[in-house]
């Protein structure tokens, strides 16, 4: 049985789009105004997704529901599998005692809770990033703030705004090695080479955010003129990262400009802070100034830069796993890399491969729509922090029954953020072999002289739908080239903006809400953290937006060409 994507179903193309994104209305609606909790609102999303595709794209109930299975354990492998082992591999630290090590160390470098943000958020974050993507930034960085003394809640909503400047690059890349692969016979370019010139054209876009995000982000903790007071750090965290990001991903390497960036940014924090102080230090209201440490304290906390042990091992082995996409040529005996995709299982999902057929202007041509999945057993970044969460907590004196023990309150801690990613990913399956998704990005495609202003916004799409940025690649990168080519524009600056306009969809991302809410303990509290961060996104897309509207009429130059 084959069926044939209906992209207009309702006649009218902005109608149908209407009716295609009431899924999405369901969730933030149920999630930003009636205050569902996050698994409740994704539920009754996916009800939704389910109805629209069975009653306005008249889509037949069995592939329907095999595509939502699909989304499912997509969810449960490319997305739960890592998060949920990034939240592990931090609860181990403090099953250990070494987190308390950690905190000493982080308090240490200032006492100024803007300059602790600038560290922790921004700059670990993005190296956390950079090394396993997923929403481990978001769960560790929130956690370390909050058991730092930041109110829980403040600290999620900074994890989440942070979380914008390296996701273009999180996983090694993996978001560019996406969309090269998927475009390059578009494009008639080699995978290789699409990914180069992506990663060159995104570059050139998200270094102006990682400009502005460490002022962002202070003027959201403590005020726009206590961002002023501590300008040189934000000026030098902005400056230092943004310039390693351009220069890594313009003549490195994609899978490596997260990871040097935000080293770059810590260095330079560090260094600055040598020589400079702001010159009033900026507490919580109420907070009292810790008491003066004696000798013994400081060297103590200077002994504890051991406690960086367990991210040294993450992201060691995170590093030998991906070495192959790094250093290529390498001896058969050295590629780590190719030796443990040796074990991927690839599978053509059983009742839906090929089952559904694309046609015009989504594809060149009528084609039968894969549905594959890979299950990346020994490469995927999950199995990578949990193998690095066991060699890290032995060195750290733990004992098999510590680790066990944590597994399961990780389970129990993190049950209802898994539920709300397997629904969601089910949502965003069930739009995307219905023809929905293509509906709402052929909508936005009418605009014309002005679509990459709203390319950016495809892209925002998708990663609210399925919190990865390499996602909304899959799901929306094929359409924006093809598009832009209609459009005689140049298809590299719309997979691009798909992929920088989708870092801002991150922070209000449905499961990232829920991964941030629940690694500090306060689950239920993702619809107050959409209300803080939703007006922030949009803002920050059109900012996308117009840098990618302004390449495309005045910038050309900026543009790397096939």
């Amino acid at each position: 049985m084959t069926w044939i994507q209906d992209y207009q179903p309702a006649g009218g193309l902005w109608v149908s789009a209407l009716l295609a994104a009431l899924p999405i209305i369901v969730l933030l609606v149920s999630l930003g105004v009636i205050r569902f909790s996050a698994h409740l609102s994704a539920a009754l999303a996916l009800v939704t997704a389910l109805g629209v595709a069975l009653l306005l794209y008249r889509m037949p109930a069995a592939l329907a529901f095999d595509s939502a299975a699909m989304g499912v354990v997509f969810g449960v492998w490319s997305v739960a599998w890592i998060a949920f082992h990034a939240v592990y591999f931090h609860n181990v630290t403090v099953a250990t005692g070494r987190f308390d090590a950690i905190k000493r160390v982080l308090a240490g470098f200032s006492e100024d809770r803007r300059l602790q943000a600038l560290l922790i958020a921004f700059s670990f974050g993005a190296l956390l990033e950079g090394v396993a993507g997923g929403g481990s930034p978001i769960a560790i960085t929130a956690a370390m703030m909050a058991a730092l003394g930041f109110p829980p809640v403040k600290a999620v909503v900074l994890a989440l705004l942070a979380n914008t400047a390296p996701v273009a690059f999180g996983g090694l890349g993996n978001p560019l090695i996406v969309l090269g692969r998927l475009t390059a016979p578009i494009m008639h370019l080699k995978p290789d080479r699409a990914t180069e010139l992506f990663s060159a054209a995104v570059g050139r876009q998200v270094p102006v955010l990682a400009l502005i995000i460490p002022a962002f982000l202070v003027v959201v903790l403590a005020g726009w003129k206590r961002m002023l007071e501590v300008w040189p750090a934000v000026l030098t965290a902005g400056l230092a990262f943004a310039a390693m990001q351009f220069v890594a991903s313009n003549y490195i390497s994609a899978s490596l400009v997260d990871v040097l960036a935000a080293l770059t940014a810590m260095a330079a924090l560090w260094i600055l802070t040598r020589f400079w102080q702001p010159a009033t230090v900026w507490r919580f209201e109420g907070e009292e100034a810790p008491a003066a440490k004696s000798l013994g304290a400081a060297q103590a906390e200077r002994g504890a830069l051991y406690a960086w042990m367990p991210y040294i091992i993450l992201i060691l082995a995170i590093f030998l796993s991906r070495i192959g996409t790094i250093f290529k040529n390498l001896p058969v005996w050295l590629d780590l890399t190719k030796l443990l995709h040796k074990a991927d299982w690839i599978f053509a999902w059983p009742g839906l491969h090929n089952h559904v057929v694309q046609h015009p202007p989504i594809t060149a041509k009528n084609a039968p729509y894969a549905a594959t999945l890979t299950v990346d057993f020994l490469f995927s970044p999950g199995t990578v922090a949990l193998l690095a969460a066991v060699i890290a907590g032995f060195a750290m004196g733990g004992r098999p029954k510590l680790l066990l023990t944590t597994y399961r309150k990780t389970l129990h801690q993190m049950r209802w953020a898994l539920a709300t990613i397997f629904m969601i990913l089910a949502i965003a399956f069930v739009m995307n072999y219905s023809g929905a998704t293509q509906t709402l990005g052929l909508a936005l495609a009418t605009t014309g002289v002005v679509f990459p202003l709203f390319s950016a916004y495809i892209g925002w799409l998708g990663v609210f739908l399925t919190g990865s940025d390499a996602s909304t690649n899959s799901l929306f990168g094929p359409m924006q080239v093809i598009s832009a080519q209609q459009l005689n524009l140049n298809p590299i600056l719309a997979g691009a903006t798909n992929t920088s306009g989708g870092v801002m969809g991150k922070m209000i991302s449905p499961q990232n809400l829920s991964i941030g809410a629940t690694a500090i303990g306060q689950s239920g509290k993702e619809g107050s953290l959409l209300r803080q961060t939703f007006l922030w996104s949009l803002l920050l897309t059109a900012v996308v937006g117009v840098i990618s509207l302004l390449q495309a009429t005045i910038l050309t130059a900026m543009i790397p060409s096939p």
